[in-house]
C-alpha cells in the first residue's frame, strides 16, 4: 500500500489527511464513534484474556516478526510519515529504523520481567514464610500518541505493552494517522491474534471516549492540556503521560564548542522543532556566547529547508498553517519585547525558515512556554546556579543538555536541574529506546522506555506461603 491510497473511507466521518508541504490529499480515514470505540475495547478485552497467558518467548516471538514486517515496508513506511507529518525523508527513516529497534528490544525484555522472593521472618508469624512477587498484565491498554513521531512513539507504548501480556488499543492523532493505520496491517501480515492490537481514529471526542470505555491503563503522549482533560475524565484508571518541555541546553568555556553547535542544531531543528524534548532555550555562558553565536549562525545558515521528500532537505515543515502562525506571532511578540532577531523568523505557509533569537527575557512569549518550531532563543549566563535556578522556576521538567567537562560543574546540573533527565555533553533531546525517558511538574507522570515501561504496564502481584 502507499500513502495515496484511502483506508476504509467512510463518506458520513471522514478524515482526511493533508500534506503540510503541498496540501495534497494522501490518505482518507473513517472516524469512530464512541459506540464503536468502546466495541473496539471490548474486543480488545477478549483477546487480553487468552494473551495475558502467553509465554515470553510467544510474545517476543510477535514483536520480532512484526519489527520484520517494519523492516520489509520500510520506505513505504518512511513515505508515509513524511508526506502526512512533513519530516524530511531521512529523518522519516530513521524513525522507521528506530521502531524497528523499539519492538525488539521489547521482545528480548519481555524474556526479563522479573519478580522477586522476600523473607517475611521480620514480622511474628512470618518465619518459614516466602513472599514471591510476580508481575501480571494490567489488561487493555489505551494508547494516544501525537503526530510528531507517529511510528516510534505508537511502538513505544505498544511494544512494552504486548511483552508484557497487555492488549492495546491506540488513537493516533487525526493529523497524522496513517502510519498507525499500515502498523495494524503489518501486525495482520505478522499473524498477531485478533483483535490483540486495533486502532481507532479521531479527535478529542475520541480520546475522551477512550478514557470512558473499559480500558484499564492510559498511556498518553501529548500537551499538558489536553493530558490534564484526559485525567480528569479517566477516573481512577491509571496514567502514563508525557506532555512535552521547556528543555535547556547549557554551553560553558570550556565545552566542545563545535560539538555543541551542531548538538544545538541537530536538536532543535530536527523535525522543524517538533520534538518534546528539542533544545527549547540555549543558554550560552558569557565568556563564549559571542563566538558560539557567530558559528551557530552560521551553521543555522547552512540548513537546507523545503520539500520533504526531497533527499537533500535538511528540514520540512511545521504541521499546518496554524502551527506556523503561532510560531510567527511568539517571535514577533518577543522581538518587540526587546528580543534580537539574528536570522529567520519568517514562513511560507507551513515552511517556517530557521531562526536564531537572543537578548530574549525569561519571561517572552517563545522561550516562557514549550515552542513547537523551528527556533532557539538564547540566553546569556554567568552563573550556573542561576541559570538552573531559572530553569527550575519553569512549568516544565523533561531533559536538559550540559555542555562542559567540568566534573563539579557536571555534579551541580545533575544533582540541581528539576528535570527527568541530565544528558552530558548531549543535547536534551537524546534518547536511548530502552533507557527511562519521562519528566517532572507539567512534563507528565510515569515513565516511557523499554525496560521501565514493561513494568509501568504490568500489576503486581504478592503470594505468600
Amino acid at each position: 500500500m502507499t500513502s495515496l491510497q484511502k483506508i476504509a473511507p467512510t463518506p458520513a466521518r471522514p478524515i482526511m489527511v493533508r500534506n503540510p508541504f503541498n496540501g495534497q490529499i494522501v490518505g482518507e480515514i473513517a472516524e469512530h464513534s464512541g459506540a464503536e470505540v468502546a466495541a473496539t475495547v471490548l474486543r480488545a478485552k477478549t483477546a487480553q484474556r487468552e494473551f495475558r497467558y502467553s509465554t515470553p518467548a510467544v510474545r517476543r516471538a510477535l514483536l520480532n516478526a512484526l519489527a520484520a514486517e517494519i523492516a520489509k515496508d520500510a520506505e513505504n513506511l518512511a513515505r508515509i510519515i513524511s508526506s502526512e507529518m512533513g519530516k524530511t525523508i531521512r529523518e522519516a527513516r530513521n524513525e522507521v529504523r528506530r521502531a524497528q529497534n523499539t519492538l525488539k528490544l521489547s521482545g528480548d525484555a519481555a524474556t526479563f520481567l522479573d519478580g522477586e522472593a522476600l523473607h517475611c521472618a521480620i514480622v511474628e508469624g512470618g518465619v518459614d514464610r516466602l513472599a514471591t512477587i510476580t508481575y501480571e498484565p494490567v489488561g487493555v491498554i489505551g494508547a494516544i500518541t501525537p503526530f510528531n513521531y507517529p511510528l516510534n512513539l505508537l511502538c513505544h507504548k505498544l511494544g512494552p505493552a504486548i511483552a508484557a501480556g497487555n492488549a492495546v488499543v491506540a488513537k493516533p492523532s487525526p493529523k497524522a494517522p496513517l502510519a498507525a493505520a499500515r502498523l495494524f496491517e503489518l501486525t495482520q501480515k505478522a499473524n498477531w491474534p485478533r483483535d490483540l492490537f486495533q486502532v481507532i481514529h479521531g479527535g478529542a471526542d475520541c480520546a475522551l471516549s477512550l478514557v470512558h470505555a473499559p480500558i484499564d491503563l492510559l498511556s498518553f503522549t501529548g500537551g499538558p492540556r489536553a493530558g490534564l482533560a484526559l485525567k480528569n475524565a479517566s477516573g481512577l484508571i491509571r496514567c502514563l503521560m508525557e506532555l512535552g518541555g521547556n528543555d535547556p541546553l547549557f554551553v560553558l568555556p570550556d565545552a566542545d564548542l563545535d560539538k555543541a553547535v551542531a548538538t544545538a542544531v541537530g536538536h532543535r531543528f530536527e523535525i522543524a522543532g517538533q520534538s518534546c524534548a528539542a533544545v527549547k532555550k540555549l543558554y550560552l555562558h558569557k565568556d563564549i556566547e559571542q563566538v558560539f553565536t557567530q558559528r551557530l549562525l552560521a551553521a543555522v545558515d547552512a540548513i537546507k529547508f523545503g520539500d520533504p521528500s526531497n533527499d537533500d532537505s535538511d528540514m520540512g515543515t511545521v504541521i499546518d498553517l496554524p502551527a506556523a502562525q503561532e510560531v510567527a506571532q511568539r517571535v514577533r511578540a518577543s522581538v518587540a519585547g526587546g528580543a534580537k532577531l539574528l536570522t529567520g523568523g519568517n514562513h511560507e505557509n507551513t515552511l517556517f525558515s530557521p531562526t536564531v533569537i537572543s537578548d530574549v527575557e525569561p519571561n517572552s512569549a517563545v522561550i516562557a512556554d514549550e515552542t513547537f518550531g523551528p527556533v532557539i532563543a538564547i540566553r546569556s549566563f554567568t552563573d550556573p546556579n542561576a541559570a538552573i535556578a531559572e530553569v527550575n522556576a519553569g512549568a516544565f521538567g523533561l531533559q536538559a543538555g550540559v555542555f562542559t567537562n567540568d566534573h563539579a560543574l557536571i555534579k551541580t546540573f545533575s544533582r540541581e536541574l528539576m528535570v527527568g533527565g541530565v544528558m552530558v555533553n548531549e543535547g536534551p533531546d537524546f534518547r536511548a529506546e530502552h533507557v527511562p525517558f519521562g519528566g517532572v511538574k507539567r512534563s507528565g507522570l510515569g515513565r516511557e522506555g523499554v525496560r521501565i515501561a514493561l513494568r509501568e504496564m504490568s500489576e503486581q502481584k504478592v503470594v505468600i506461603d
